[in-house]
């Protein structure tokens, strides 16, 4: 919001939240009313067509934002160093309210205004006239009135709220008070009304315009310079015609230079040009991919996973517990997004984070965790892997931690493969065991004199048994195959510590993967869940309390954090990520992989000591 909101600021539809589409309804019911009613012939489309054009332009914008943060990721031709947090996401989320906006519009307009009917498909003299009008008034009233918004009485009730995006992405473009678009739309229509009452107007240049402001408009607020520079050399003049997003992010955070909409020309004119623009335009350009010295590993989880990716939806990147009832509408995309994946067979980056002089980066191997389980396409995801091992290798990253959820051991041995392929490799592979079972031991209540292990018997599962029975805590498992793979863990002194559990008693259960529902529902009233496993058990009993899964709450320093794992909350971090970080702050030269353990009162005194701070327990 702006710091003293002024009226209209809100949007109309605002009450209605996620079903702000309801109000769409009255158009496409009068639409399939006329369609029904008038004969065959008779039927205007272009009604059926307005919509259409709405869900272009929502895709446009969306292929612009995943551009944008790859790119921004990767951190070649990036202009602004500074981060992306929560709230900005929060207040971006509603940037499809100008489109429903303009949708109405156009609806009322076709309906009002019979000359808008029967366009040809092309008209020269419209094309034209629809450059000049826009070079000329629209332009230089934009202008205008930009510097109106930034006299402190309006910038204060309106124009503050688009500016508190310091750092643009293509979505910030549209993010202002429903006052201020009224009057854009007001400075927009001037072309397209013009064209149409003087009958100059076509369908190619009423829609291309508005194509050509969408593009525009993600364009220059992208966090990354891409307009080559022989551009300009081959035609000079088009410094003046066309800004750049060096040149706009200029004015985020400058705020009193560079006003002009998309032509620079006014600020040229009018003496409001950064003398900067062309140093960050330069030095933007030439600025080289970034190499992390840290690299957390991961793959996708569910179908549905790759909307909540930095790269996916903003919104539900940073609410990952909510559930949006217009995903199932999509399922025809999710679908295909498994074929896509599974013909790209290259890692890629989704997101960047600084953590002190720390740079941290994490890349994605396309395949979903359904595919982990299956046998025939293990040989091929270590492949992927290796390659990702051998590309950091090159990049010169320090540690690469091997986040592959607990799939790992059957893979690839927690990564243990690779360091018998290549024993001189420079990076230390990391699988975060150690810490996972350092947060898993300090979740325990003091006091616990008895646990439950349930779930698959994975390497941190025998850790976590091992360092319990050591501090005189009775670890009780249901199977007596479990008891005896246990016991061949244990010395003959801690196995006393040991127990082959008739009942589930224990008030703390330890749990990884591949436990029942129906195990859970025999739990006693009050029992506590603690998972060591990355994905949280499905909650099936009310009265029973559920630990998340081994995850951390990350210092304010740590920037960039802007969306989060499908199951954890905001600024909460899984181990497994934090485990590579502290093994690159903390320098160590050592691999944590296959049957390799590090020390677990070590990397859980580091996480402490660099500002990492465990999960409360729950109520």
């Amino acid at each position: 919001m702006a710091t003293k909101p002024g009226i209209l600021t809100d949007w109309p539809w605002k009450p209605l939240g996620s079903f702000k589409y309801v109000i769409l309804v009255p158009w496409v019911a009068h639409s399939t009313y006329s369609m029904i009613v008038k004969g065959e012939g008779e039927t205007d489309l272009i009604y059926f067509l307005i919509f259409p054009f709405l869900l272009v332009r929502m895709i446009h914008n969306q292929i612009w934002i995943s551009i944008s943060r790859y790119q921004t990721a990767k951190g070649k031709n990036r202009i602004v160093d500074k981060s992306i947090e929560f709230e900005q996401v929060d207040r971006e989320r509603n940037w499809d309210d100008q489109i429903l906006l303009n949708g109405i519009i156009f609806y009322i307009a076709y309906m009002t205004i019979p000359q808008s009917h029967n366009l040809p498909l092309w008209r020269t003299n419209g094309v034209v006239i629809t450059t000049l009008l826009h070079a000329g008034p629209v332009e230089f009233l934009y202008y205008w009135f930009h510097r109106a918004l930034h006299h402190h009485y309006l910038y204060s009730r309106y124009h503050s709220h688009h500016h508190s995006s310091i750092v643009t992405e293509p979505i910030t473009s549209v993010i202002h008070p429903f006052a201020e678009h009224i009057v854009y739309f007001m400075l927009f229509s001037i072309p397209m009304l013009t064209t149409v009452f003087t009958e100059t107007g076509s369908f190619v240049s009423l829609t291309g315009y508005i194509l050509y402001i969408d593009v525009m408009n993600n364009m220059g607020h992208c966090n990354f310079e891409l307009i080559p520079k022989r551009l300009f050399s081959i035609f000079p003049p088009l410094k003046y015609l066309m800004y750049t997003p060096s040149f706009h992010s200029l004015h985020h955070t400058q705020f009193r230079t560079n006003y002009s909409l998309f032509m620079p020309i006014y600020d040229y004119v009018y003496g409001t040009m950064d003398k900067s623009t062309d140093a960050v335009y330069e030095t933007s350009l030439e600025r080289p991919e970034e190499s992390p010295k840290v690299v957390y590993l991961t793959h996708l989880t569910t179908l549905e996973s790759i909307y909540h990716l930095r790269l996916g939806f903003a919104t539900l990147a940073s609410k990952p517990h909510t559930s949006k009832w217009y995903l199932w509408l999509m399922w025809p995309m999710t679908s295909w997004s498994l074929i896509i994946t599974w013909i790209y067979g290259n890692t890629f980056i989704v997101e960047a984070n600084t953590f002190g002089k720390l740079k941290w980066q994490s890349w994605v191997v396309p395949r979903y965790t359904r595919q982990y389980m299956l046998q025939w396409p293990r040989e091929a995801i270590n492949s992927m892997i290796e390659r990702a091992i051998l590309d950091a290798e090159v990049k010169g990253v320090k540690v690469l931690s091997l986040g592959l959820l607990n799939q790992g051991e059957e893979l690839n041995r927690n990564g243990e493969l690779y360091i018998q392929r290549y024993p001189q490799l420079k990076l230390n592979l990391v699988d975060g065991s150690s810490l996972v079972v350092a947060v898993v031991l300090n979740s325990i209540p003091k006091g616990t004199t008895q646990v439950l292990l349930r779930g698959k018997l994975t390497k941190v599962a025998y850790a976590i048994a091992n360092t319990l029975c050591e501090r005189d805590i009775k670890v009780a498992t249901l199977y007596k195959d479990e008891y005896e793979k246990l016991q061949l863990r244990l010395t003959t002194k801690l196995k006393s510590n040991l127990i082959l559990s008739t009942s589930y008693a224990q008030k703390t259960w330890l749990v990884g993967d591949g436990w029942t529902e129906e195990e859970q529902l025999k739990a006693s009233k009050g029992t506590l869940f603690i998972p060591f496993s990355q994905f949280p058990p499905k909650k099936m009993s009310k009265d029973c309390f559920y630990h998340s899964t081994p995850a951390m709450i990350t210092p304010k320093s740590f920037t960039n954090i802007h969306s989060c794992e499908n199951w954890l909350s905001r600024r909460v971090m899984s181990v497994w990520r934090i485990a590579g970080i502290l093994h690159g702050l903390e320098g160590w030269n050592v691999h944590e992989c296959g049957d390799t353990m590090f020390n677990i009162e070590e990397i859980w005194q580091a996480s402490l000591r660099h500002g990492f701070r465990p999960l409360t327990m729950p109520n």
